[in-house]
C-alpha cells in the first residue's frame, strides 16, 4: 500500500508547484532564467535566479513523483483499471507539461502557450488528484494459507 503514499505525495509536491508557478507568472519573473532546462551559472544559479530555478527543481521532482506513481498504478497488486488509467494519463500529462515549460521559455511566454501550459497543468492536477484518492481506496488483498 505504498502506493497510497507515493500519490499523495506526487499531489502534494504538484501543488506547491502550481503554487510557486502562479507566483512566477504573476510576478513577472517568468524569463528570470532564459534558458532551458538550466539558468545560468549552471545547476545551482545565484540570487537573481533562485525562484524560477526553484520552480524547474520543483517541476523535475514532481515529474519523477509522478511517472513513479504512473508505474505504481500498473505494477500494484489489485490495482482497478481507473487507477491506472488516471495514472497513466497522469504521466502522458507530466511530460507534456515538462516540454511545455520548454516551449513556454522559447516563445519568451507567449500568452496561447502559457494559458495551455496552465490549462494541462489543471488536468494534471486533476490525474493526480484522482489517482491519489484511487490509491487510498485499494484494498489490500486478504492473506489465504493453506494447511
Amino acid at each position: 500500500m505504498k502506493l497510497k503514499y507515493l500519490a499523495l505525495t506526487s499531489l502534494v509536491v504538484l501543488y506547491s508547484l502550481m503554487v510557486i508557478g502562479g507566483y512566477i507568472s504573476a510576478a513577472g519573473l517568468g524569463l528570470t532564467c532564459p534558458d532551458w532546462p538550466l539558468c545560468p551559472n549552471g545547476i545551482l544559479p545565484n540570487d537573481e535566479y533562485f525562484i524560477e530555478w526553484s520552480h524547474r527543481l520543483i517541476a523535475a521532482t514532481t515529474g519523477v513523483l509522478v511517472i513513479a506513481t504512473a508505474v505504481g498504478s500498473w505494477i500494484t497488486a489489485g490495482s482497478h483499471w481507473r487507477i491506472r488509467t488516471t495514472g497513466t494519463l497522469a504521466g502522458i500529462f507530466v511530460v507534456t507539461q515538462i516540454a511545455l515549460g520548454a516551449v513556454v521559455i522559447d516563445t519568451k511566454l507567449h500568452a496561447l502557450m502559457v494559458s495551455i501550459h496552465f490549462g494541462i497543468g489543471i488536468l494534471l492536477f486533476a490525474m493526480v488528484l484522482l489517482t491519489t484518492l484511487f490509491a487510498f481506496r485499494l484494498k489490500p488483498k486478504s492473506i489465504q494459507t493453506t494447511v
